[in-house]
């Protein structure tokens, strides 16, 4: 979903947590139109501040894979994407990044048809503070690198609160953009196609997951080999990768970790498999992390996360946050409080502060060898996470 299908879902079901991402997509152009007005009359979104000792640095960069054509729109040519390097910088330096392009903010309102009543509107949307710094002098030294990819029709920018705080622990992030299955991402020419899959009820999300995972492999191939595609890419410790993804974005991880042994960590926030791992298949670290709505037992998608959790074979933990719905795990919930709609039981603060202390401890423990008690067990200073195995 795009980021104001989540502010319109959950304005009117702020439990919801999809067992699917075509679920939750359905529902929310369902319910759109007739619930568009509540927001307040002015947005001004921020993001939380970083939490690590590094700023955030901040480069867009676009790619176009040759030998590969578009899955979803041939016509179109090669598969060109649009990614978001986010990495540990000199604080100080570089000027604030926008949080989209106009046209991407535009796309999205479009999209949702949302009316100027709601105050959001492309400016505002595309200015929230996201505390990362486009040109910003990056910090000496070699990193992991962390690959995010978003939920299906959400632009890659919904997990920016996740990266700029990844990165200031000292993570290379790529927050990659899928061209065509969300309301637009701006390439390299300048335009921002919309969604060409969106509206497909026979849509096979398993393809999707399968497509994204070549996507990811061609970027790591882009980072990591000969005549790079980033002019910071001597940052990266290609030996270290690791992936997260939010909803279709976690299936998206597995499928990658499946096809590409590179990828030494991988998870899942809050996404159904597509399909659920085989035994064999994952035999390194992997976290499972979700709503217990939709991931504890009794929960909407607790079965496909029970076989899955089966088939996992290295290291690996399955955590469910009391209180959290789908967007708990994404900007979401932070820009529907900041719009004025209604928000679930967990605070939209508190599910950025528990994604973004679980992802990193996680890629700390299975990236750069550092332990963290977090992963131990259940917390006192965080009753909402519950660990089911």
């Amino acid at each position: 979903m795009t980021v104001l299908v989540g502010l319109v879902l959950a304005a009117t079901t702020v439990t919801t947590g999809a067992a699917s991402a075509g679920e939750v997509a359905t529902q929310a152009f369902d319910t759109a139109p007739a619930t568009a007005s509540a927001p307040t009359r002015s947005f001004q979104g921020m993001l939380p501040a970083p939490t690590g000792p590094y700023a955030a640095g901040e480069d867009v960069i676009h790619l176009t894979d040759a030998s590969r054509p578009d899955p979803w729109v041939p016509s179109s040519g090669p598969r060109r994407l649009t990614v978001t390097m986010v990495y540990p910088a000199v604080p100080g330096t570089g000027t604030p990044a926008p949080y989209m392009t106009l046209a991407e903010a535009a796309g999205v309102i479009q999209r949702q048809k949302l009316p100027a009543s709601s105050g959001v509107t492309a400016q505002n949307l595309s200015s929230v503070t996201t505390h990362a710094f486009d040109g910003a002098r990056p910090q000496h030294g070699r990193y992991p690198l962390v690959v995010l990819s978003p939920a299906y029709e959400d632009p890659r920018m919904t997990l920016t609160s996740l990266a700029t705080d990844l990165a200031s622990h000292g993570y290379v992030v790529a927050l990659v953009g899928h061209t065509y299955e969300d309301s637009g991402e701006t390439l390299a020419n300048g335009q921002t196609p919309p969604c060409a899959i969106c509206d497909d009820p026979t849509l096979d999300l398993d393809s999707v997951a399968t497509s994204r995972a070549l996507d990811v492999s061609f970027l790591i191939d882009r980072l990591t080999h000969g005549n790079t595609a980033w002019r910071l890419a001597h940052l990266i410790d290609k030996h270290e990768v690791g992936m997260a993804g939010h909803s279709l974005g976690g299936a998206a991880a597995a499928a990658t970790m499946i096809a590409d042994a590179r990828v030494r960590a991988a998870v899942n926030m809050d996404g159904t498999f597509h399909p659920a791992p085989m035994p064999g298949q994952i035999n390194r670290p992997f976290l499972m992390l979700g709503a217990a709505v939709n991931h504890a037992p009794g929960g909407d998608d607790y079965t496909v996360w029970e076989q899955a959790w089966a088939a996992l074979g290295g290291y690996k933990r399955w955590l469910t946050v009391a209180g959290a719905d789908h967007f708990s795990f994404a900007d979401l919930d932070l820009l529907l409080e900041e719009a004025g709609f209604p928000t679930p039981p967990l605070s939209p603060e508190r599910g950025v502060v528990i994604t973004r202390a679980y992802v990193t401890a996680f890629f700390d423990r299975t990236l750069k060898g550092i332990h963290s008690p977090l992963l131990d067990g259940p917390s006192p200073n965080n009753p909402e996470v519950l660990f089911q195995s």
